[in-house]
């Protein structure tokens, strides 16, 4: 994972940031998608001190060579851990199959949030990519950041816009 981190990104910022929210106790989830022998995919959901219950999203990452849809159709094992997923159509993108299952978790237990689950997720990012799946610039606009909120979107159910403080764990604020 920690070659990907580096690999993506061009500094070793997100790798430390992966190991200052382990050390610190805040790192809620760490997901790896599997591809050819290696991590093709990964993302990990940290506790953010304030709402309680609120995760964020951070760092997401890719291998280089397989951004964008780079990988060819009709690949074998096209889908997470698993074969061949018949609702592949044209190019294969990671970043995109993650966010849909974690969207997923959030459609398919409308009525009230699993054990473990997140209330919220913030996610500090591209509006129009994390806007395909399920994250809200608008719903995200009465919170306070020390990000700008044309860039902080949130993953929830319903259809409110919560009024609060966003406190990131310490790592993000680590030199």
């Amino acid at each position: 994972m920690e070659a990907l981190l580096k690999a993506a990104f061009p500094t070793d910022a997100e790798a430390r940031l992966v190991r200052q929210l382990r050390a610190d106790g805040d790192m809620l989830y760490e997901f790896q998608t599997p591809w050819e022998g290696k991590i093709g995919g990964y993302f990990a959901l940290s506790r953010m001190r304030a709402p309680e219950g609120w995760a964020c999203l951070a760092p997401m990452a890719v291998r280089p060579e397989w951004q964008g849809g780079r990988l060819a159709e009709g690949s074998p094992d096209m889908q997470v851990g698993g074969p061949q997923d018949e609702q592949c159509q044209g190019p294969w993108r990671f970043g995109s199959r993650m966010l849909q299952h974690l969207q997923n978790f959030y459609e398919v237990f409308p009525a009230s949030v699993p054990e473990g689950l997140p209330e919220t997720i913030v996610v500090l990012g591209n509006p129009s990519f994390y806007g395909r799946h399920g994250f809200s610039l608008e719903r995200a606009q009465k919170l306070t950041s020390p990000y700008p909120l044309e860039y902080t979107l949130i993953l929830r159910r319903g259809d409110d816009t919560p009024e609060a403080e966003l406190i990131y764990p310490h790592a993000f604020s680590a030199p």
